[in-house]
């Protein structure tokens, strides 16, 4: 089974992108962060003829999660993430998968500038998915959560990390709440088949950080103990970021063992 996760940065603006990479690269499943679409402009049609069938949610210009799947039944548990009544930001959305793994699919707050109410807002939202993870991790059923986590682990992680020092993405207080996510038993699969190699999924689009590699490693997958040993291969899909009208980001995938 291969699943990957992928910010398109505007689903109907970079809709060609993501159809040749579809037909490309073939993952049974993939979550998509910022759609930047309204529930009712969601490519539906687009995505069935490419072979895929789709859960969303969807917001007006901002955020909004998809999962996508071919060949595979895919059933929506929940789109909002649990502990506070008042979030209206679409930034979650889980679901089982043929009845066999829960894929929670996740747009972490950026948090800039920090401090202030948006780094708030990102620490406050991490507090909720790091008590929803253990909730998960208490069933035993296998469990993915995928995305944009919009946090660099390491240094490691980062082009010069010495210019991220007080960036919302890097700061100390980020990088604590991942870790302490992460220590709850999940594995962090890319790092884990890479422990010591460069490796990002995201280049700004200024000056020219693509051609310089100048990136950043913010898509992650986190696996729970019942998946660890199934985790055969994982990689980024780098080249899609060079292609014309692509996202900032580029595709991120694991291969899991039948």
């Amino acid at each position: 089974m291969k699943i990957a996760t992928y910010n398109v940065n505007g689903v109907n603006g970079r809709l060609p992108v993501l159809l040749r990479w579809l037909q490309e690269a073939r993952p049974d499943i993939v979550c998509l962060q910022e759609l930047k679409a309204p529930e009712e402009k969601f490519p539906l049609n687009a995505i069935n003829d490419a072979g895929y069938n789709a859960i969303w949610h969807g917001q007006k210009s901002w955020n909004g999660v998809a999962i996508l799947s071919r060949g595979m039944n895919i059933s929506e548990q929940r789109r909002v993430l649990p502990g506070d009544g008042e979030d209206t930001h679409s930034r979650y959305i889980e679901a089982l998968v043929n009845d066999e793994i829960l894929i929670g699919c996740l747009y972490l707050p950026n948090g800039n500038p920090a401090p202030g109410p948006k780094f708030d807002y990102k620490l406050k939202w991490f507090e909720r998915l790091t008590l929803h993870a253990a909730e998960l991790l208490a069933t035993g059923v296998p469990v993915i959560l995928t995305g944009d986590y919009n946090v660099m682990p390491t240094d490691l992680d980062v082009y010069k990390p010495e210019r991220w020092v007080k960036d919302a993405l890097f700061r100390p207080e980020t990088r604590e709440a991942f870790h302490n996510l992460v220590a709850q038993g999940w594995t962090d699969a890319i790092r884990t088949l890479f422990p010591d190699e460069k490796i990002y999924t995201f280049w700004d689009y200024f000056r020219n950080a693509y051609e310089r590699d100048a990136g950043l490693r913010i898509d992650h997958f986190l696996l729970s103990p019942a998946l660890s040993d199934r985790l055969r291969a994982a990689g980024v899909d780098r080249h899609v970021r060079g292609w014309e009208k692509s996202s900032d980001h580029a595709p991120v995938w694991i291969e899991l063992k039948d």
